[in-house]
């Protein structure tokens, strides 16, 4: 089979009926996919002398360093790159991650699968985005993650608000008193901004915080932030996404921050003084995500966050791991040719 083949062949995942029987066997087919035709990836594995004929089940399958997207061209073949997403960067000299994108329909329907399996069907809900910072830069896989959800939306108060407080107060109220079921995606700051404004007592409302302060406003813990939130909007707990720039898929945790795993994206906790070797389940270590939807891209990503699995394809982020701390990993990364 040509790599067209191979790649329609990976696709057909995601448009026919699928079970988490099936995730490894999918995870493999991908594996050994990437590892021929992703050099950058391939390299990476060869340098940890791992071949594909050594990785023979999931467990074996090792972990590209999320740093890799700020220092490679990270694709599975060679194609033009239809989209590229960016990460936010904190300063003007903070190296951007670039995800390069074969198919963008393909990400929105993914998008589109979680969301349906994870909180309901997507039209049902109107989607309100107080997004500033994302909206006003270019390359946001939120953005354009949010903006196909308004356009799936049957509720003509579905939109970005940007800074417009007055408005998103307004539709807010109006969303309520029709009784229409409503999230409101929000960067943390401005959030907080907003209730500092406003005075909401929404209790239906779903409040998806992301993105943390960028420099806006203090750090808080999340526990504060979400008690700040939780009182501002009159709502009985916040709901998180997780989901960043070098990633196609996502996972929602609705209560008490425990993300759910699915058959799309699964999480793998290693080491952190070892971050090539699995920790065991309930105790800290560093995130992996294997991401089938990262077909064109690697759907095998060590991240800079720190995590637990719960055992039961839950799984919780505590917070970001110092770099330093899986920095031979990332160094191989930055010194490959």
């Amino acid at each position: 089979m040509d790599q067209k083949a191979q790649r329609a062949s990976l696709i057909d995942y995601f448009t026919s009926p699928i079970s988490g029987a099936d995730f490894g066997d999918q995870a493999l087919q991908t594996f050994r996919y990437q590892y021929k035709y992703n050099d950058v990836y391939r390299k990476y594995c060869n340098d940890l002398h791992l071949y594909i004929k050594d990785v023979v089940s999931t467990l074996e399958i090792p972990f590209l360093p999320i740093t890799a997207f700020k220092h490679h061209e990270i694709k599975t073949g060679v194609w033009p790159s239809k989209e590229t997403f960016l990460s936010s960067g904190t300063t003007q000299q903070t190296t951007r991650s670039i995800h390069h994108i074969f198919d963008l329909d393909l990400y929105h329907q993914n998008a589109a699968w979680i969301w349906n399996h994870q909180m309901g069907s997507i039209s049902d809900f109107c989607y309100l985005a107080l997004l500033p910072g994302y909206l006003e830069r270019d390359g946001s896989s939120l953005i354009s993650m949010v903006n196909h959800f308004v356009h799936q939306s049957r509720y003509t108060q579905s939109g970005f608000y940007l800074r417009d407080h007055e408005r998103l107060f307004t539709s807010l109220e109006a969303c309520q008193s029709k009784n229409i079921p409503t999230v409101l995606f929000g960067v943390s700051y401005a959030l907080l901004d907003f209730i500092e404004k406003y005075k909401v007592n929404f209790p239906e409302l779903i409040v998806i915080e992301t993105g943390g302060m960028k420099g806006q406003r203090p750090e808080m813990t999340k526990q504060a932030l979400h008690n700040t939130l939780i009182d501002g909007f009159g709502v009985s707990h916040i709901t998180s996404e997780y989901g960043m720039t070098e990633l196609l898929s996502q996972s929602y945790a609705k209560v008490n921050g425990i993300f759910k795993m699915h058959e799309r994206l699964q999480v793998v906790i290693t080491q952190i003084n070892d971050p090539l070797t699995r920790e065991r389940n309930q105790k800290s270590g560093i995130v992996n995500v294997i991401d089938l939807a990262n077909i064109d891209s690697c759907a095998f990503i060590q991240t800079q966050d720190l995590g637990i699995d719960h055992g039961d394809t839950t799984f919780s982020i505590l917070g970001r791991l110092d770099a330093s701390d899986v920095r031979g990993c990332n160094l191989m990364i930055e010194e490959l040719g």
